[in-house]
């Protein structure tokens, strides 16, 4: 399947903003299961200059400063996904998550694989407490396929927390959501990573979008799709595999990856710091729409940096 995404994010300050500065990482990779054909991302006020590298995670990062006084920010993201159906597996088919651990500890009875250690161990954001370590071990028992276990882990945190967009915050930790049962995805995610860390299996935070589809007879409404996060799983025989524990579901074609890391402060979408802003009032809007093959991209309300500034004057 083909996907446009459109990710708009826009600030607007109390007070004119004296400098800006900002990381992103709103550019999609190539990964298996999906292809990158285009992406952009427009700022306005337009920087006087932006850098692109690749973090330690394999994620595009642009770096974009603002010397001059500014009272609102907006960042536009565009991209044109091919998603392929993914392969189907049978979970209990996969070796035991003993092995997955030996092979990121590098342990004597395994092949070691050196760029698995950074997700086997807890993160600031995914360190379980003893809580956490006694809810994983009901469903890994010794022995137990690592992604048959990790399905049913992924299962049993959908049933037993509530979604829930008002309980948490974007600094909350594993163990206070494990705590209170609820939260959004960001949260699912956390408690499954640290999890699956404190028996040492390595997974890592992937942050995405998901394309949602409106009930039948109903129009589609821009901006209505969302920043998703869900976690992938490591097994020496099928590599990385995705889980996505706020949906109860294996990633598929709705699902497009967008960076990956250890949790969400190795992904934020946008971070940085403002000089003299004040307070400020923060909105995103999302879109996710399926894109004919032949056709060149037209993402809703998109514009270039220079379409922006006509529309202002």
């Amino acid at each position: 399947m083909r996907l446009d995404v459109r990710h708009r994010t826009h600030y607007r300050y109390a007070n004119p903003a004296a400098f800006s500065q900002h990381l992103l990482r709103l550019s999609p990779v190539t990964v298996p299961g999906q292809r990158v054909i285009l992406s952009s991302v427009n700022i306005l006020p337009e920087p006087e200059a932006i850098d692109t590298h690749e973090d330690m995670f394999g994620n595009r990062v642009h770096v974009a400063t603002i010397s001059r006084p500014h009272d609102e920010l907006e960042i536009i993201a565009t991209s044109r996904i091919d998603r392929a159906e993914r392969t189907a597996l049978i979970f209990e088919a996969s070796v035991p998550w003993e092995a997955t651990r030996a092979a990121a500890l590098g342990l004597a009875e395994a092949t070691p694989v050196a760029e698995l250690s950074p997700y086997a161990f807890p993160s600031a954001m995914s360190a379980p407490d003893v809580a956490i370590e006694a809810y994983v071990a009901e469903t890994f028992e010794p022995g137990r396929p690592i992604l048959a276990g990790a399905q049913e882990l992924m299962s049993r945190i959908y049933n037993d927390f509530k979604y829930d967009t008002d309980a948490t915050g974007a600094e909350t930790l594993a163990s206070e959501s494990f705590q209170l049962k609820r939260g959004v995805c960001q949260d699912f995610a956390h408690v499954m990573l640290a999890a699956l860390r404190s028996l040492r299996i390595p997974a890592r935070y992937i942050s995405g979008y998901l394309r949602t589809v409106p009930p039948e007879g109903q129009e589609r409404l821009q901006g209505a799709d969302a920043s998703h996060a869900w976690v992938s799983v490591w097994d020496p025989a099928f590599g990385w595999v995705d889980f996505d524990p706020t949906n109860d579901c294996v990633p598929g074609v709705d699902h497009v990856t967008l960076a990956s890391g250890r949790d969400y402060s190795d992904v934020a979408p946008v971070s940085g710091i403002v000089v003299g802003a004040g307070r400020q009032l923060l909105s995103v809007g999302v879109d996710v729409v399926a894109a004919p093959e032949s056709e060149p991209p037209v993402l809703p309300g998109t514009a270039t940096i220079r379409q922006i500034q006509q529309q202002m004057q």
